[in-house]
């Protein structure tokens, strides 16, 4: 059974959450409680619908991965299960199922770690105007969804809601994060995506990019937030793969187009969506998830 859509929490009996684009955190103590809304973002603008089932995709995928990745890095999950929450959590349990994660109170670290395996959206235009990505240097010819010679690291600034990140090289990395950190975070983010190319391409899925989020705790770093979803990665099909033209995908990318094709600045307010983008952008999340891990969000 589908469940409703949520755009956002305010669960009685806990601290007002600090609202991201897409998820509500709300602070514990000992530890925070992520709740994956049904908000969508693009070109950093949060916009005024909410996708059905998406916060829970989010959700789900997230869990996959983290397990999936957990013997290269630590991560920041203790449970999905809201039997496993506090008392005070449990009581919101027809809004949580399915939708949050208790996760360890990490503290951020103020870098987004990008991983690129192919070429497209910002890391694209940036080739085009230098030649080079983050300050790495590409071979000359490449071109819309070229695969790259092997995957590269290409950070960027981790900007607040509304505002556009900005790539930077390893070397503002180092001075914003330390180098002991900054090659921890490298190597974590380049394995990471290895290991999800692994098992995504033989599920039919190409991980053309994807965004991590590190954190330190108890003096470690390790892996926040989300991890290699449809918000935070480019997935295309591998069956229709050809260079030079936009790919067909299971991510946000078909809701990026729609907006591309209006004439709006990229600032709040966003417009909103019609009924079509939003069915489209749900049944695309959906497919995801099923491709990945067999599974669907409801029966």
């Amino acid at each position: 059974m589908k469940t409703p859509m949520v755009l956002e929490t305010s669960l009685a009996g806990l601290k007002p959450p600090k609202r991201g684009k897409v998820r509500d955190i709300y602070d514990l103590g000992e530890a925070l409680l992520i709740v994956a809304t049904d908000r969508i973002s693009a070109f950093d603008v949060v916009l005024p619908n909410a996708i059905p089932e998406k916060g829970r995709v989010l959700t789900r995928i997230s869990q996959y991965w983290f397990a999936k990745t957990a013997d290269i890095v630590k991560n920041h999950l203790i449970s999905t299960e809201v039997g496993d929450f506090p008392a005070e959590c449990r009581a919101h349990a027809a809004v949580l199922e399915g939708r949050s994660m208790l996760v360890k109170k990490a503290k951020p670290l103020p870098v987004e770690c990008i991983v690129r395996g192919y070429l497209s959206g910002s890391g694209l235009k940036e080739y085009r105007s230098t030649g080079a990505v983050s300050g790495i240097k590409l071979p000359p010819g490449l071109t819309e969804a070229s695969r790259l010679p092997g995957p590269i690291f290409t950070p960027s600034t981790k900007a607040e809601v509304g505002e556009h990140d900005v790539n930077i090289d390893f070397d503002t990395v180092v001075k914003l994060v330390g180098k002991d950190a900054a090659e921890k975070i490298r190597k974590y983010t380049l394995d990471v995506y290895k290991r999800a190319c692994e098992i995504a391409e033989p599920k039919g899925i190409i991980i053309a990019d994807t965004k991590l989020e590190f954190g330190t705790y108890e003096g470690e770093v390790i892996l926040i937030d989300e991890v290699l979803t449809p918000d935070s990665s480019r997935f295309w099909p591998r069956d229709g793969y050809r260079v030079g033209v936009s790919q067909k995908s299971f991510d946000k990318q078909f809701v990026r187009d729609y907006l591309l094709s209006l004439s709006w600045n990229q600032r709040p307010p966003a417009p909103m969506l019609p009924d079509d983008v939003v069915k489209k952008t749900s049944e695309k999340y959906l497919e995801v998830l099923a491709m990945l891990t067999g599974e669907a969000v409801y029966s």
